[in-house]
């Protein structure tokens, strides 16, 4: 009885082990660097005036992670899922977010970050 305890136990940690080891190995793909000359939000988070670097995982993925890092502390300050959106025609060439609206005093929140040249870009999910 100890024996096939023993195995069971062995077998599940050899498991999360495994899961660990290939979630810890997700690569990061394209890549962003913005500065922003005031402070701006993101759901749950204010990155004050700065160097951030946007990135996105792998673009054949369908996780939709979006991930922001400061770029002199290498803080991650966001890390979460989006929505990918279709950029839209009016946006003018080279244009890479869109904003929502902040009571006076308040940190702009970024709706919409569109990577590179790119037809898609991500939306942030506010609640």
């Amino acid at each position: 009885m100890k024996r096939r305890y023993f195995a069971f136990t062995a077998a599940v940690a050899l498991m999360a082990c495994a899961f660990a080891v290939r979630t810890g190995a997700q690569s990061w793909g394209q890549l962003e660097k913005i500065t922003f000359s005031q402070a701006v939000a993101l759901p749950g988070v204010v990155l004050p005036a700065g160097a951030y670097t946007f990135e996105i995982a792998t673009p054949n993925s369908s996780a939709n992670v979006v991930r922001v890092i400061h770029r002199d502390t290498h803080q991650v300050y966001f890390a979460a899922f989006t929505e990918r959106v279709r950029r839209p025609g009016n946006l003018r060439p080279g244009q890479r977010m869109t904003f929502g609206e902040a009571v006076a005093g308040e940190a702009v929140p970024i709706n919409v970050w569109y990577p590179g040249a790119g037809a898609e870009g991500h939306r942030f999910l506010y609640r």
